[in-house]
């Protein structure tokens, strides 16, 4: 490859094509204006100034909340994972109209702008909680457009790694790296109901009612049955007593010791001969009441013989359901969708980059990508048709929001010519057919 004319590259391979960048006019992210739809037909984004506090104090504000924070959430949401992308993303034209610059020339935030913007104004203490409380607002939308007689809460921490000097980073001995230790709570639809930033060597059920308080308030004022399911690292008598206290239903994985082993001591002799190449499963239940709990619960067990294995797997959940024990079982292993969750927002939108200094401003790094997480997830469940639904968030990245398309101005309307390959011109009209069923009724 080579330099041809002025503004434009040649091709050796054929040197009748030419290539050239019209960054103001070409998108690669066009797929967003159909997020921003949605945005708008829920609602989210415009509401945002009810709960940040302008504190820029000047008559020449050139970028107000709302466009600055749609473009912190949309960058994000497109994988542009760092400020230092809006160098690039302020000229882009479906970031400009999606911020709100819809017919002039005025570019979006520049890297200055954002980084302003999330590191000083995002980090002021009365905004931190506005963040939170506009996660709340959108989940009780896409919430409200959810046919459901339950809502099942997941909770699960994770790491994110760091390679700096990150204020709060730790060494954490089970990820075995310096990491920070975030704590997360989703509901059974893939909604990021909360997450905290944690320091990496606090232990995984650290914060629990912090985090799991405020959604729990919530759905029982709008008296819904609430269910919770939890891996071995929240299994402590505390959060079993919180959740009877509120009626709630539990599922919650029990480190096993020798007194649980005894219970099930009949269900652990090796088969002498499999029928089917198939594993051999036993459940069993019993009443169980540790020394350190209030009152004896119900413990259900799985017991897995696989051929070629010496010793069984083993597994014990405590609850306090009536679900026939395999019904358990199958109730608990749901949960790991929540690990899937997890990972879409680690692979997908990068939201373990947390790399400010300061532990507050990943703080607010991290509620950022939660929002820009949950609006791709209110696309995937309200909007895509049942042929799409099953895609990753990578998938609506490389697949949807990653349509090119060229911005064409008339005197009265802006057009956007769009690459028909993936997401065709049907799949398209479709979403914003379902997006606009979204809308409150005229009147």
């Amino acid at each position: 490859m080579g330099d041809g004319e002025k503004g434009s590259l040649q091709l050796q391979f054929n040197p009748k094509v030419r290539l050239e960048f019209h960054g103001s006019t070409i998108t690669s992210d066009a797929g967003l204006l159909a997020f921003r739809e949605l945005d708008d037909a829920l609602d989210l984004t415009p509401k945002a100034s009810d709960y940040l506090q302008e504190s820029r104090t000047g008559r020449n504000i050139r970028h107000h909340l709302v466009p600055l924070l749609r473009q912190s959430i949309y960058s994000r949401l497109a994988g542009y994972d760092d400020t230092n992308d809006a160098v690039r993303l302020s000229q882009d034209p479906a970031m400009r109209v999606i911020v709100g610059w819809q017919g002039s020339e005025r570019k979006a935030a520049s890297t200055s702008e954002m980084g302003r913007f999330e590191t000083e104004f995002l980090t002021q203490e009365d905004n931190r909680p506005g963040l939170a409380r506009i996660n709340t607002q959108w989940v009780e939308r896409a919430m409200a457009h959810t046919l459901h007689r339950r809502v099942i809460l997941d909770m699960d921490s994770s790491e994110s790694p760091v390679h700096g000097q990150q204020e709060g980073a730790a060494y954490n001995g089970h990820f075995e790296c310096v990491c920070y230790h975030p704590l997360f709570l989703f509901n059974q639809f893939g909604d990021c109901e909360a997450a905290k930033l944690r320091s990496g060597n606090v232990p995984s059920a650290d914060d629990w009612q912090e985090v799991l308080d405020p959604v729990v308030e919530r759905y029982l004022i709008a008296a819904v049955r609430l269910l919770f399911r939890a891996d071995a690292a929240f299994a402590k008598p505390e959060i079993y007593e919180y959740l009877e206290a509120r009626n709630i239903g539990y599922a919650i994985r029990l480190p096993a010791n020798q007194v649980l082993q005894r219970e099930i001591g009949h269900l652990l002799t090796r088969p002498a001969e499999w029928s089917s190449p198939k594993p051999i499963v036993s459940y069993h239940d019993f009443t169980y009441r540790a020394q350190s709990w209030n009152v004896a619960r119900r413990v259900v067990s799985k017991v897995e013989w696989h051929q070629g294995e010496l010793f069984p797997r083993v597994g014990f959940i405590v609850t306090n359901l009536s679900y026939p024990t395999i019904g358990i079982v199958r109730f608990y292993n749901s949960r790991g969708t929540a690990e899937q969750w997890i990972k879409e927002g680690k692979y997908a939108l990068n939201w373990t980059r947390l790399s400010c200094h300061k532990f507050v401003a990943n703080q607010v790094r991290l509620a950022l990508f939660v929002l820009a997480y949950n609006l791709g997830n209110f696309m995937r469940r309200l909007a895509l048709p049942e042929s799409m639904k099953h895609w990753s968030l990578t998938s609506l990245q490389t697949r949807m929001i990653k349509t090119g398309g060229r911005l064409v101005r008339h005197a009265r309307r802006l057009v956007f010519q769009l690459a028909e390959v993936l997401v065709t011109r049907e799949m398209l009209g479709g979403i914003l057919e379902r997006i606009n069923r979204l809308r409150p009724a005229p009147g």
